[in-house]
């Protein structure tokens, strides 16, 4: 009687091509997804989760991906320092009256204005004072050193900026409203925050342990990681510290689900916007303090 032939293989190399072919019918469902090109951004943001969740892509790459996607819908209006928060020097100081301000900002651009801050005449680079340690400040003139000022719309967005910051190679740019008048400027990192998260530097150092960071009169930037007892001691506040410990785990609770970058709740006479979670947690918030509710008729 003829031994009937036989194609089993191995059990490894079944397992082995069971491997295979589960990534290959991911691989052929993500590149065929792209082949036929998502129809909107919503599509494409559903792509990229899926390749996340089948970890070709970790958290923080999703992170960046989604930030960038979402610079593309923003204008410059929506990130700028507005002209109030401004550090401008004025033509008219001696660099013994706006040393001291540059010195205490840490910031390393300054708008230079004339009459008013709606007289923009340049902008000034903190290095390129670094010769008044050599020459000291005989016949020191300002207009000497200034550099031009690229001027720009508030609605300018965000995603053609950073191409221009890149090839124009500036770093700063002073925004305008549609009368003319200076209504704020912006940066090229806080366009890369928006894509990557806050960045610290150098200047960051002595708040580096610091949970809040004022970043406007009524701004502040909160880490999820910070004690509600600290947070209601700094300002004032009474929010609950029953069930949670950290404002990290009561922004979860009045989100209902684990948000994602953007997202906005407020709790009492505070909006809680998302600035960065991942898969797991949320990281930072940008906390603004609102006027008090008006008690509800019974």
């Amino acid at each position: 009687m003829a031994t009937p032939m036989t194609t089993d293989e191995p059990p490894s190399s079944q397992s082995a091509g069971k491997s295979r072919s589960g990534e290959k019918n991911w691989l052929e469902k993500l590149f065929g997804a792209f082949s036929t090109e998502p129809k909107s951004r919503d599509e494409l943001l559903e792509i990229i989760k899926d390749a996340a969740e089948n970890q070709l892509l970790d958290a923080e790459a999703l992170s960046i991906i989604e930030g960038a996607l979402d610079v593309s819908n923003q204008q410059v209006r929506e990130i700028m320092i507005p002209r109030s928060q401004m550090v401008v020097v004025s033509l008219g100081e001696k660099p013994e009256e706006f040393l001291k301000k540059i010195i205490e900002s840490g910031h390393s651009r300054f708008p230079v204005i004339g009459d008013s801050i709606d007289d923009i005449r340049g902008i000034l680079l903190a290095k390129d004072l670094l010769p008044l340690i050599l020459k000291g400040t005989d016949n020191f003139q300002l207009e000497d050193i200034i550099r031009p000022a690229n001027i720009i719309p508030e609605s300018k967005r965000l995603n053609i900026l950073l191409r221009e910051f890149r090839e124009n190679r500036y770093h700063m740019a002073v925004v305008i409203d549609e009368y003319g008048g200076v209504s704020g400027v912006v940066t090229i990192e806080d366009i890369l925050e928006e894509i990557v998260g806050e960045i610290e530097d150098e200047t960051d150092e002595e708040e580096e342990d610091s949970f809040i960071r004022k970043v406007g009169e009524n701004d502040f930037i909160v880490k999820a990681l910070t004690p509600i007892e600290d947070f209601n001691e700094y300002f004032n506040s009474e929010l609950s510290d029953e069930e949670f410990d950290t404002i990290g785990g009561l922004i979860m609770q009045s989100f209902g689900h684990l948000p994602g970058r953007d997202e906005v709740t407020r709790l009492g006479d505070f909006m809680f916007r998302v600035l960065y979670a991942d898969s797991r947690q949320i990281h930072l918030l940008r906390v603004s303090r609102m006027e008090p509710q008006a008690p509800t008729s019974g």
